[in-house]
């Protein structure tokens, strides 16, 4: 089951590193934003494509692995991913609300995957 957890969000994080690279506008439309500077772009490529793609390995790495390396990286992508969320949940103090989608419908699976990653590590 693990290993299943592994590829799961492996592919998720896959394919947003992957859609980040390609299309950086596209990506992050749902949040009400435009890239129209390069430099923008190049954040968006860096942070959700580079890392998105980073993520994916390191989980490759972790479901043909067993013991503390694999362990080691649930825990750590766990916790990137419990930042995120716990990020969200600050900001929906802070800053007005929002609708379910894109902000809460994140948090959810940040949270699932976060508390899956740990759990299993």
């Amino acid at each position: 089951m693990a290993t299943v957890i592994d590829i799961v969000i492996g592919l998720f994080f896959l394919a947003m590193g992957g859609y980040a690279l390609a299309a950086p506008a596209a990506l992050i439309r749902p949040f009400g934003m435009r890239p129209e500077q390069a430099t923008a772009r190049y954040e968006i490529r860096a942070v959700y494509g580079g890392f998105g793609l980073a993520m994916a390995a390191m989980l490759a790495v972790a479901a043909t692995h067993d013991g503390s390396l694999r362990s080691g990286i649930m825990f750590t992508i766990g916790a990137a991913l419990g930042g995120m969320a716990l990020g969200r949940i600050i900001s929906a103090v802070v800053d007005d609300r929002t609708s379910f989608y894109p902000n809460w419908f994140y948090c959810l699976i940040e949270t699932v995957a976060a508390a899956a990653l740990v759990l299993t590590a």
